[in-house]
C-alpha cells in the first residue's frame, strides 16, 4: 500500500502525515507513507485545497486534517479492495 500525503509542507500537512503514519503504525500492515510537495504532481491528482490523502493512487480526502481513526477506516476500506468512500 503506498499512501500520499499532498501538500506544500504547512502545519496540516505534517498533522496529516503524522495521523497517517499512527495509523499505518496501530494496523500493523506494510505501507509506504509519502510526502508529495510538488504544486504540479499534486494538481495531477485534481487537488485544489491541501492537505490531501491518496491510497494507491485513489484521493480519498482534501481540504482537511483527518484524525488517525478516520484514517485507520479508510485503510481498513483499501485493504478490503474498496475503491470509494
Amino acid at each position: 500500500m503506498i499512501i500520499k500525503v499532498l501538500g506544500s509542507g504547512c502545519t496540516n500537512c505534517t498533522r496529516l502525515e503524522k495521523a497517517a503514519r499512527d495509523a499505518v503504525a496501530q494496523l500493523g500492515i506494510e505501507a509506504t507513507v509519502e510526502k508529495v510537495t510538488d504544486l504540479g504532481d499534486i494538481v495531477s491528482y485534481g487537488i485544489m485545497t491541501t492537505p490531501a490523502l491518496v491510497v494507491d493512487e485513489n484521493v480519498k480526502s482534501a481540504g482537511r486534517v483527518l484524525t488517525t481513526e478516520e484514517i485507520v477506516r479508510i485503510l481498513e476500506r483499501s485493504s478490503q479492495g474498496d475503491v470509494c468512500d
